[in-house]
């Protein structure tokens, strides 16, 4: 884990906390497995999510989206509701990782 985080270090966190992001990511991916299809979960994961980008503004961490990500999604039957509703929970279990892997108190 890193020692202190740093927001400034943030704007380059590939150079700085690229092990803290693949943790994040990893442990909301297991987590979301454990309780959701896990064709579902793979789908986003790997069409969707590859392609996101966190961030952090304010104080908060969060996760950007690439543009129409229920388009990305091929190969995997799901109707809207319940891909736009596992998507937003799974960003904030994401979100959620990476104040807890940064070491990052979340906002109240």
């Amino acid at each position: 884990m890193a020692d202190e985080f740093d927001p400034e270090k943030f704007e380059d966190k590939y150079v700085h906390y690229f092990p803290e992001l693949q943790r994040a990511y990893k442990n909301a991916f297991n987590q979301m497995n454990e309780r959701y299809d896990s064709e579902l979960i793979h789908g986003i994961d790997q069409m969707v999510l590859n392609e996101s980008e966190p961030t952090y503004e304010d104080g908060e961490f969060s996760v950007e989206l690439p543009e129409n990500p229920r388009e990305r999604l091929q190969g995997v039957l799901v109707d809207d509701e319940k891909f736009e509703a596992t998507l937003e929970e799974y960003v904030d279990r994401i979100e959620t990782e990476l104040y807890r892997t940064l070491g990052v108190d979340a906002p109240e």
